[in-house]
């Protein structure tokens, strides 16, 4: 396992570098690194030559001697010319943040769509450093950094690499029209869109597998739950049915994580309008981790970059079995749940109700048999409060969405 040293300059309120360089050692050991060590500077004594201060450099030298390092990893963006420069002093691979980001990215990427944003991501990475990084990628010979575009496009010139990123985004276009296609279908419906952010491992897909396993459908393909870094990079939609709620299409999202790079939200950002056109936002917070509120506004923060910020949204407070601290102030409507041990669900899937049944009203309506599928459309856009069998067709009590409502208008008792 290769040995990696982190580094980095202390330019965050609060101590917050601290934080910052737990979630890159996390990072580093999701692609299969093991960190060996960290290093941290003041900004002030930043440079433009190396990022790192003459002093801190040299400390750096003496750590890959004692500890046989064999990467660095920048916490801050470097330029092309700063990991030349390093890598010359250091004669090492030196990456930043983002490049461990991108390669994790890549690892995780499974479907055509996601191969395409992070390929995208990369080149955006890429062209501006292209002159100065030369000889970073002649000296990497594999390893992180080196998956996806690899050295092959780092022969290209500029120009080539541009039109490359223009033949990628054409071809993701093609991609994007079937999602708004699939998505116009879903509003068509009447259905309200429910979708779950949050922080990387706050424990997303083990909620919507809750929200699978009580699903009314009986539907069995559950999302894949792992303890890892970005273990979902593709959204997935599916209709939920739930006892005493109105039926809802659910869709679960790609992680956030703190310094995410703009390349990587500009590129997924057709998968991220997933969340800017939903109708409720559930969000989904590892209450347990001591640093969940700066995870919090993280996540705030890429909503806001995604337009998404004045979506109404339910805090869901995770693996309260874990943390006993009051619930902050300001974040309503909240509930706080053990999605392990099914501490809190049934109060949470009451308010899920409760914010999906406004602007729903109930209504009875007689379907002759002759129009079942009148009957069928009924039942799936609806929630069933009570069925009858009469004479003269099935007699219907449902919560039925108030701009749905004049669909049935002729079968209205």
């Amino acid at each position: 396992m290769p040995n990696a040293l982190l580094v980095g300059l202390d330019r965050f309120p609060k101590k917050r570098l601290a934080l910052y360089l737990d979630e890159l050692q996390a990072l580093a050991e999701t692609v299969g690194l093991s960190v060996v060590g960290r290093l941290t500077q003041d900004q002030k004594l930043a440079t433009a030559k190396t990022k790192f201060g003459s002093g801190k450099v040299e400390e750096m030298r003496e750590a890959i001697a004692t500890h046989a390092v064999d990467l660095i990893i920048s916490n801050d963006e470097l330029t092309g010319s700063q990991i030349r420069n390093l890598e010359d002093a250091l004669d090492i691979r030196v990456i930043d943040r983002t490049l461990l980001i991108l390669e994790l990215f890549t690892r995780r990427a499974k479907t055509k769509e996601a191969m395409l944003q992070v390929e995208i991501a990369q080149l955006r990475y890429l062209l501006p450093r292209l002159n100065s990084m030369h000889a970073s990628f002649g000296r990497q010979q594999g390893g992180i950094g080196s998956r996806g575009p690899g050295e092959k496009k780092i022969e290209l010139d500029r120009r080539k690499i541009e039109a490359e990123i223009r033949t990628l985004r054409s071809a993701l276009k093609l991609m994007v029209r079937v999602r708004q296609q699939n998505r116009r279908k879903r509003l068509k419906s009447g259905m309200k869109t429910v979708a779950v952010v949050g922080y990387t491992n706050a424990g997303k897909s083990t909620l919507v597998n809750t929200l699978i396993e009580h699903d009314e459908q009986g539907q069995d393909k559950q999302v894949v739950v792992k303890d890892q870094l970005f273990a979902t990079l593709e959204t997935a939609s599916r209709r939920i049915e739930l006892e005493h709620c109105p039926p809802f299409i659910l869709t679960d999202t790609i992680g956030f994580i703190s310094e995410l790079p703009h390349d990587l939200v500009e590129a997924f950002k057709s998968t991220l309008e997933e969340i800017r056109e939903a109708d409720m936002l559930i969000h989904v917070i590892d209450y347990a981790d001591p640093h969940y509120m700066n995870q919090i506004e993280t996540t705030r923060h890429v909503l806001e970059e995604l337009g998404a910020q004045s979506i109404e949204t339910l805090y869901v407070f995770n693996k309260i079995d874990l943390a006993h601290d009051p619930l902050p102030h300001g974040l309503t409507p909240s509930v706080n749940v053990s999605l392990k041990t099914g501490a809190g669900l049934e109060r949470f899937f009451q308010v899920l109700a409760t914010m999906l049944s406004q602007d729903t009203v109930v209504v009875v309506y007689r379907i002759p048999y002759s129009d079942h599928a009148h009957l069928h459309s009924l039942k799936r856009h609806s929630e069933l409060l009570s069925e009858k069998q009469e004479d003269s067709g099935t007699l219907c009590k449902v919560r039925i969405p108030v701009h749905l409502r004049h669909r049935f208008a002729d079968y209205e008792v």
